[in-house]
């Protein structure tokens, strides 16, 4: 464990109450005025990374929607049954909806009285404003609208979306970040054709209980309420996201009572944590999985059988009980338990190095052979994970160096393809096993999109884009079944593990629920403290 960085602990704390001025997006935090202590109308999260751009039409991260989020809204929401997050969704700006009986036309009506933060009423041309955009910017979040071929304005609170294929998940997607609603007077601040992008990278235009009034870059996010907001009241004023890379300063000033909540931190510490009476570690079985990507770009990593020696050569149950002490169980195909579409008989692979071995010589690829493996600070198990496979894929000959980077450095590379092994989480955005079949194995989605180990198998792609294109729920499960038999055997990744979520609170914060399609992200507008 390292040691706490004392300087970047008092800085925090000070800013924390300091409240940091109100100025825009970019600048470097204003001296604090106040000793350390959290004001009871803030909420102050430890957060592990800087967000990347804060655009719903071009982030994916989960760093950018943990701030975005609660900044929009969107048409649909996910629904809380009983005090507990589900995966069904619930009209947020829609009033009501109705479908086609081909399920190819949509039609929204609206709930009057939303505004945008600047007090602009959200209607029927915003929300087709919101699509076309995202269409014209055309980065990732429009890849979760495969088949959107128009969106058309019916009446001023009335809005309708054309599809050219049906697509089952659509109604879910209509949930997730990259939908969220964006004010049109983003217009007003376009800079060359960019659709308002540069603008929107650092600022927020939405409806939701927030908005966005500074980002001094990896230091803080300050949120304060959006005076606009047609719904109830917030208890917290103001949200702060501290950016606190080192996870022994998180737990530290989680423990002092500088935060409110800390994430990211490794298992072994949220053991420690439990033992302290004000802080109260919660656990959640989440769809949040865990995989090493193997570029089949690049050899001899293009090889079915070298990649199945070191799914092989894996050591699962040692990093299941080492890493995650128990927390998390190993995966068995793609799509995680809990999700339909999971095949719970489906083949796993178990370390067999007599095995493994066989299938090398089987190969035809001569050792030693040294691979990378990239990986960064972003997740604490990342580097455990590492050094378990530098181990046992070295009793195969098989030399594993690391290669740790900052996290925008690593995303560079696993967009470009330029990396031999790396690591990497994902959780779904949507319930349907769609997020984890199509986006991880279809050709189209190479890199960042979601096919990370730039895998491609033409009847693979044939099975799961056909899955996403009918309604019958049985025959997709047949489909996904057969595409995920295939892919186990020709091993593009190494199915690692499913987690489960923990995080730690001050005692006397109240009223988080956990939302599985959600994960990092805060219903900071229902919480509390006592």
């Amino acid at each position: 464990m390292r040691k706490s960085k004392r300087p970047l602990v008092a800085l925090v704390a000070l800013l924390v109450v300091g409240l940091l001025g109100t100025s825009c997006a970019g600048k470097k935090a204003e001296a604090p005025l106040k000793p350390a202590g959290v004001p009871q109308d803030t909420l102050v999260i430890g957060v592990a990374e800087d967000a990347d751009n804060l655009d719903p039409a071009v982030t994916v991260t989960n760093n950018s929607w943990a701030i975005t989020y609660p900044c929009y809204q969107r048409l649909m929401r996910y629904k809380v049954v009983n005090g507990q997050g589900s995966t069904e969704v619930e009209g947020d700006l829609a009033e009501s909806w109705e479908v086609s009986p081909d399920g190819l036309v949509w039609t929204f009506k609206l709930k009057q009285g939303s505004k945008f933060d600047d007090g602009t009423p959200v209607d029927a041309k915003a929300v087709k404003f919101t699509f076309d955009r995202l269409r014209a910017v055309g980065k990732g979040p429009f890849d979760a609208f495969p088949t959107l071929e128009s969106v058309e304005v019916v009446g001023d609170y009335t809005v309708r979306f054309k599809l050219n294929a049906p697509f089952p998940p659509f109604i879910y997607t209509l949930a997730n970040n990259g939908a969220s609603i964006v004010n049109p007077k983003v217009m007003e601040r376009e800079q060359n054709g960019d659709k308002g992008q540069a603008y929107l990278a650092e600022h927020t235009m939405g409806s939701g209980p927030y908005r966005l009034v500074e980002w001094a870059k990896d230091q803080y996010f300050k949120l304060e309420l959006n005076p606009h907001y047609n719904g109830p009241r917030p208890k917290f004023a103001t949200v702060m996201f501290k950016i606190i890379k080192d996870p022994s300063a998180r737990r530290l000033q989680l423990e002092r009572g500088d935060l409110d909540i800390a994430e990211e931190l490794s298992v072994d510490q949220l053991e420690e944590l439990k033992k302290n009476p004000d802080v109260d570690v919660r656990e959640f079985p989440s769809l949040s999985v865990v995989y090493v990507y193997l570029n089949c770009q690049r050899r001899p990593l293009d090889n079915p059988k070298f990649r199945q020696a070191l799914s092989y050569a894996t050591d699962y149950e040692g990093i299941i009980k080492g890493v995650m002490l128990g927390k998390a169980v190993q995966m068995r195909g793609p799509v995680p338990k809990g999700m339909w579409g999971h095949v719970p008989d489906m083949f796993q692979y178990k370390m067999d190095l007599d095995k493994a071995k066989q299938l090398l010589a089987e190969s035809g690829v001569k050792t030693p052979v040294t691979l990378g493996y990239l990986y960064a600070d972003r997740d604490p198990t990342w580097e455990p994970i590492g050094l378990s496979l530098q181990s046992t894929f070295g009793q195969l000959g098989i030399k594993v160096e690391m290669q740790k980077l900052a996290y925008a450095t690593m995303r560079d590379k696993l967009d470009r393809g330029d990396f031999d092994l790396a690591v990497g989480n994902w959780t779904p955005d949507f319930a349907d096993p769609y997020m984890f079949m199509n986006y991880w194995f279809d050709s189209e989605f190479f890199g960042l999109a979601g096919n990370r180990s730039f895998y491609k198998n033409p009847r693979v792609d044939e099975l799961i884009r056909q899955a996403a294109r009918i309604t019958d729920q049985a025959e997709r499960e047949k489909l996904y079944r057969q595409a995920q038999e295939i892919i186990i055997q020709e091993a593009p990744y190494i199915f690692l593990f499913q987690r489960n979520y923990m995080v730690a609170f001050r005692k006397n914060v109240k009223g988080y629920v956990f939302q599985p399609m959600l994960l990092n992200i805060f219903n900071t507008p229902d919480m509390s403290k006592e």
